[in-house]
């Protein structure tokens, strides 16, 4: 399994690998397995076009297969799901972030990661309790077809304004010179979504 992907260990570990079963070639759950076998630093499942009580049956499916490999799993989006699977770390879009603010409707997650794409949001997401950010998009991707990368620059400029772990996003692949041109920006890692979902 994943004979072809040779990476430095140590580079796995700053990647995360995020969920998007619409680019699997193969069933979704075999597809997890590969990420898992591979190791990446986190697997955050973003599959938030399901509705809730899909997206609860797919994540314990896929929370086992993370155990399975110790691999640490995140939901996205879905906080009361996440809640629900005993899961205490989560992953939201910034305006979902606001809404929660204040309300203790993230209370008992220890992990609250953010997707910012501007240095305000980037700050605005610190200051209301972000554990990490992942931000983008950093070079040009197929997910952001026709909009400009904001390019290095813009993730060195967040990593330089904000005490909290940074993830590049955004048209990064399985790369190792890339992985590290990213870690030289003084980011944690980066966020890999197509390579991880045809791995």
């Amino acid at each position: 399994m994943c004979e072809d992907l040779m990476m430095d260990p140590e580079l796995r570990g700053h990647i995360l690998a995020i969920t998007n079963r619409n680019l699997c070639s193969r069933p979704f759950e075999e597809q997890v397995r590969r990420v898992c076998y591979f190791h990446p630093a986190t697997l955050i499942l973003r599959e938030k076009d399901l509705p809730d009580a899909e997206y609860g049956e797919l994540a314990k499916k896929v929370m086992k297969i993370c155990r399975e490999y110790q691999v640490p799993f995140i939901p996205h989006s879905f906080v009361e799901t996440a809640r629900q699977l005993g899961a205490d770390r989560i992953h939201l879009p910034l305006w979902r972030l606001r809404e929660a603010s204040g309300t203790g409707l993230l209370d008992g997650f220890k992990t609250i990661g953010v997707s910012v794409h501007s240095m305000e949001e980037a700050l605005e997401a610190e200051a209301l309790g972000a554990s990490y950010l992942t931000a983008g998009h950093i070079y040009a991707t197929d997910c952001k077809k026709g909009l400009p990368a904001r390019g290095t620059g813009f993730l060195r400029a967040v990593c330089e304004a904000v005490d909290i772990p940074v993830y590049g996003i955004g048209g990064i692949h399985l790369d190792e010179a890339q992985i590290k041109e990213v870690l030289g920006c003084g980011a944690a890692g980066g966020c890999i979504m197509s390579g991880m979902m045809r791995v």
